[in-house]
C-alpha cells in the first residue's frame, strides 16, 4: 500500500469516531438526568457520584483515544492534543464562560430583569457611597496585602535559606497555607475577640490587658485601621505561599555567579538587590499577580469576621449582598463585571509570564 494510501482518512474511521462520541454524550447524559431526578440517600449519591466521575473520564478519554487511533498517524497527531484538552475545554466554558456572558448580559437590566436599563447599573456604581468604601478597601488589600505578603516571603526566604533551621522555619511560615479563609477568619474572629469588662478571651485583647493597655473592638470599633486587621489575616496565609516560590527561585540562582559578586567586593545587599532580584524577577512578577488576584476577589475572611459592615465592605462581599440579599439581581451582576474587569488585566500578565517561562 502506498504512503499516500496509508495517510488517507477512511470514511469508517469518522463514523466510528462519530459513533463513539455520540454514545459518549448518551450514556453520561443519561447518568446525570438519573441522578437529577433520582431520590437516593445523600451518601449513596455522594459515593456513585464520586465512582461515576473517575470512571467516567477514564471512559470518555479511553474511548475517544481509541476511535482517534482509527485514523493515519499523520491526522491522529493533530487529533489526540484536542481530545485530551477538548472536555476540559467544554467544562470550563459550561461552568465558567456561560455564566459570566449571562452576568454580563444581566448587568444590563432592572433589578428584577424584566426591564433593559443599559449602563444605568454600571454608572450607578461610581455613585454609590458603600460602592465607593467598597472599592477603596480593595484597594487596601490590593497594595497593602500584596506588598506585605510579597516582601516578608522574599524576606523569609532570604533568611531562611542561610539558616541551619530552614525546614522548620519554612514548614511553621507555610503552615497557614493549609487553612481554609472561613477556617482562618474563625480562627482570628478569637484573636480579635472583644468582650466588656476586665476580663478578655481574645489573645489579643489579652495580651493589651496584661500590659495595662485598653482593650478594644479591633474590627469594629477602630475604623478605619480594622481593615489594616483583617488584611493581617491574608498576610499570615499567603506569606508562605510567596516563600515557598521565591525559595525555590532562590536556590535557582547560580553560585559561581554570587561567588564572583563576592570576590570582587559586593556585599549582601548589593548582591541581593543587583543579582538576586534581577535573576528571579520573572517569579517575582508572578508571585505578585498571583496575589493580587487573592485580594481583589477576597470575600471569605471579610464575611467570617465583619459580615462586611463597619466600613470593611469589599467589592464581593457588596456583590453578595446585592444579588442573593437585596435580590438586585441587575446591580449585583455588574459588580460581579466590575470584578471580572479588575481581575483579567492581571491574569493575562500572569498567562504571558507563565508563556515566557515555557509553561505553555
Amino acid at each position: 500500500m502506498s504512503t499516500q494510501a496509508k495517510q488517507r482518512t477512511s470514511p469508517k474511521a469518522v463514523v466510528v469516531s462519530a459513533a463513539v462520541l455520540l454514545a459518549n454524550l448518551v450514556v453520561h447524559g443519561a447518568i446525570f438526568l438519573f441522578f437529577r431526578d433520582a431520590s437516593l440517600n445523600p451518601l449513596v449519591t455522594a459515593v456513585l457520584a464520586v465512582i461515576w466521575g473517575v470512571l467516567g473520564v477514564y471512559l470518555i478519554y479511553m474511548s475517544l483515544n481509541w476511535a482517534a487511533e482509527r485514523y493515519p498517524e499523520k491526522v491522529r497527531r493533530k487529533i489526540l492534543p484536542y481530545i485530551f484538552i477538548g472536555p476540559a475545554a467544554i467544562l470550563l466554558g459550561w461552568l465558567v464562560v456561560l455564566p459570566a456572558l449571562r452576568t454580563l448580559y444581566l448587568s444590563f437590566f432592572n433589578a428584577s430583569s424584566d426591564k433593559f436599563v443599559g449602563l444605568a447599573n454600571y454608572a450607578a456604581i461610581f455613585s454609590d457611597r458603600l460602592m465607593g468604601i467598597a472599592l477603596r478597601n480593595n484597594l487596601l488589600w490590593v497594595f497593602i496585602g500584596t506588598l506585605a505578603c510579597v516582601s516578608l516571603g522574599l524576606l523569609i526566604a532570604i533568611l531562611a535559606d542561610r539558616s541551619s533551621f530552614e525546614k522548620l522555619a519554612k514548614s511553621i511560615i507555610f503552615m497557614p497555607m493549609a487553612i481554609s479563609f472561613v477556617a482562618a477568619g474563625v480562627i482570628w474572629k478569637f484573636v480579635y475577640y472583644y468582650q466588656p469588662g476586665d476580663e478578655q478571651i481574645g489573645l489579643l485583647n489579652a495580651i493589651v490587658s496584661f500590659f495595662g493597655g485598653e482593650p478594644q473592638a479591633w474590627t469594629s470599633m477602630v475604623q478605619p485601621w480594622n481593615n489594616l486587621f483583617l488584611i493581617l489575616i491574608l498576610i499570615w496565609m499567603q506569606t508562605g505561599f510567596a516563600m515557598v516560590i521565591f525559595s525555590a527561585a532562590i536556590k535557582g540562582v547560580p553560585d559561581d555567579i554570587l561567588e564572583a559578586a563576592r570576590v570582587d567586593g559586593a556585599g549582601e545587599i548589593k548582591i541581593f538587590f543587583r543579582i538576586i532580584i534581577p535573576y528571579i524577577g520573572t517569579t517575582l512578577l508572578t508571585v505578585t499577580t498571583t496575589i493580587i488576584v487573592f485580594t481583589l476577589k477576597i470575600f471569605d475572611v471579610v464575611m467570617v469576621m465583619t459580615g462586611g459592615q463597619y466600613d470593611t465592605e469589599v467589592v464581593a462581599t457588596q456583590f453578595y449582598r446585592q444579588f442573593f440579599m437585596y435580590r438586585n439581581f441587575g446591580y449585583g451582576s455588574t459588580l460581579a463585571i466590575v470584578l471580572l474587569i479588575a481581575v483579567l488585566p492581571v491574569v493575562i500578565v500572569n498567562l504571558r509570564q507563565f508563556r515566557k517561562q515555557g509553561g505553555f
